[in-house]
């Protein structure tokens, strides 16, 4: 690994789910202690694996990796952070308050900005105390902040009194108003992430165009803060060894065409490609192997894994495809089905699949999508179907209008440094998802008399926002008809199992099924439960011959069995395709799959 070269002190590392940033930084600590290096390792990550990949238990101290003399590891927990701080600010309030007032509030310190702030909170203390981190050479992060979160830390006026006074209904100034007192260090914090001799932010990808768009507007967005030290991994790197499997061939040749269409700015970074592993990293041994780059090395490992009594012959769990679960989907003859999941895991070719498929069988269909994947409306409009229309509700668009909106009515009394706070505010992810969620409260009222698929949904927390929005509201005016039919109604449809069904979307992969697996408890706290879950591009079904590839083949097994086990009330699979789902010949081979024997 290049960055490994002359490495800094502290090294970041980020990435989109499921690109392998874990097991990548795992394999830098255990290379720098094997090397003589006092490491600590941390995670902030809410669904970290850093105990499964290093096979140690560990908390909120630094713990000893017994295999490694010089390596400590330690979990930080933001989300039990959050919870503290969140009842530091809303205690106080409780007998004093309308109870629905006091879960507003609550549910406003629940988002993901809550969280953002309890992570920076957490490793703020390793990161800007010198003395906290003084018995270690180097110390190497799972996570590293947003941009949204720096600004906000760095803002002057965040440290006024300005957010005592605001009353924009935003979720994002809420929860640094109790920071002050910590005002030091986090700026220290922020001073040592910017000083090239000291931080080094190693951007993690997969060979995959939507991994490295991400990575390209996460390296942007922090190098305008200052975080300009940064180097390139992409994990993953696939090679054919049986070039006679169509399947391998087409998954070096999409590889091949996402790295040769690498985004400019990432371009001029240090690179490090690390092939694809057989399996999952778990363990030394194979944290020592990940990023070897020769392939006769490589090929030696596969052989190692294959020749193992445990990987020789492995039970396929046979799962329902996608295409089983549509009968079930259109009995109700109308409503509205969600597509909801991390980005990265396909749910907007997922909603389109299935829009294609209901609008095939003569139903009236609208497919709605923030996507700008404008291919998929291309292609329907060449091969018009007449039951299906198509829009885009648009991010930037609903955001600039909700932002305008909010600025005009709160933001005419501010003097500039409030103004710049609030503007900020407004940049936040849970300002585009408020505003598109409006858009989308028209799109479900459309689903009385059709049907409406959208990968637009709203996360759980942005619901019983909304929700808790609404109570306070009644309780102030007690005029709840004052609400537009759309918005009065969205929580009794959203809620409805008759009415909306949801579709949690991921892949068979650690991150995205722990993801996932959080996105269903939020859901289930809004009081909405998950009509299924939809595992994409599965190798399971597939007539695999490529060893590398059989044995991901057999490792996703772990995978496909813990959603099967994880109260998923259905599950369906849609196998990796050779030719990319563009089109509607090609959306629908999704829903039309039929099983394939797997080749022994």
């Amino acid at each position: 690994m290049k960055f490994l070269e002359h490495p800094t002190r502290n090294l970041f590392f980020t990435g989109k789910g499921g690109v392998g940033k874990t097991s990548v930084a795992c394999a830098t600590a255990v290379r720098l202690a094997d090397a003589g290096k006092k490491v600590l390792l941390v995670s902030t990550d809410p669904a970290s694996n850093l105990d499964e990949v290093l096979g140690v238990a560990l908390g909120n101290h630094p713990t000893a990796i017994p295999a490694i003399a010089t390596l400590f590891a330690m979990n930080l927990d933001p989300q039990k952070s959050a919870a503290e701080y969140r009842e530091r600010m809303v205690g106080p309030y409780r007998g004093l308050l309308p109870d629905a007032a006091v879960k507003s509030m609550e549910e406003q310190f629940s988002g993901s900005c809550t969280l953002e702030i309890a992570a920076f909170d957490e490793f703020s203390r390793l990161l800007g105390d010198p003395t906290a981190t003084a018995e270690f050479d180097h110390v190497i992060f799972d996570t590293a902040p947003t941009g949204h979160t720096l600004r906000l830390l760095t803002l002057p006026s965040a440290w006024d009194g300005f957010m005592e006074e605001n009353t924009t209904g935003t979720s994002c100034l809420g929860p640094l108003a109790g920071l002050h007192h910590q005002q030091k260090l986090y700026q220290e914090s922020v001073k040592a992430l910017g000083d090239p001799a000291m931080t080094t932010l190693v951007l993690v990808a997969r060979a995959d165009a939507s991994a490295l768009r991400e990575a390209a507007r996460t390296s942007g967005e922090l190098a305008e803060l200052g975080v300009r030290n940064q180097t390139l991994v992409v994990n993953g790197v696939f090679h054919a060894i049986d070039v006679s499997d169509p399947y391998a061939v087409a998954l070096e040749q999409r590889g091949s065409v996402a790295l040769a269409s690498m985004p400019d700015g990432l371009k001029a970074f240090p690179q490090t490609m690390i092939p694809l592993s057989p399996d999952g990293i778990l363990g030394i041994e194979s944290l020592r192997r990940l990023g070897d780059s020769d392939r006769s090395t490589a090929r030696e490992t596969l052989r190692d894994a294959t020749t193992r009594p445990e990987e020789q012959a492995v039970e396929q769990l046979q799962l329902p495809m996608l295409s089983e679960l549509i009968d079930d989907l259109v009995a109700p003859g109308h409503g509205v089905i969600l597509a909801m999941g991390k980005g990265g895991v396909g749910k907007t070719t997922v909603a389109a699949a299935i829009a294609v498929a209901i609008a095939q069988r003569g139903y009236e269909v609208h497919l709605s999508t923030t996507d700008p994947a404008a291919h998929i409306a291309a292609a329907m409009n060449d091969e018009s179907l007449p039951t299906l229309s198509v829009n885009r509700i648009d991010p930037e668009v609903e955001t600039a209008k909700y932002s305008a909106e909010v600025l005009r009515k709160a933001g005419k009394n501010l003097d500039q440094k409030g103004k710049a706070l609030l503007e900020e505010d407004l940049r936040s992810p849970c300002t585009e998802e408020i505003a598109v969620f409006r858009a989308f409260a028209d799109a479900v009222a459309a689903g009385t008399n059709k049907f409406v698929v959208l990968d637009t949904a709203p996360t759980g927390h942005t619901i019983l926002l909304l929700d808790s929005a609404l109570a306070y509201h009644r309780e102030v005016t007690r005029q709840s008809s004052e609400m537009p039919e759309a918005v009065e109604k969205l929580l009794p449809r959203l809620r409805d199992p008759d009415f909306t069904r949801v579709l949690i979307v991921t892949l068979p992969e650690a991150t995205p099924v722990h993801e996932a697996a959080s996105l269903q408890r939020d859901l289930r706290r809004a009081e909405i439960e998950p009509y299924a879950w939809i595992i994409n591009q599965v190798l399971s079904p597939l007539a695999i011959t490529d060893p590398l590839m059989k044995q991901r083949q057999a490792h996703e097994q772990k995978y496909l069995r813990e959603v099967s086990e994880m109260q998923a009330s259905r599950v369906g699979i849609i196998p990796w395709q050779i030719v990319p789902p563009i089109g509607l010949q090609a959306l629908s081979r999704l829903t039309s799959e039929e099983r394939t024997a797997v080749k022994t």
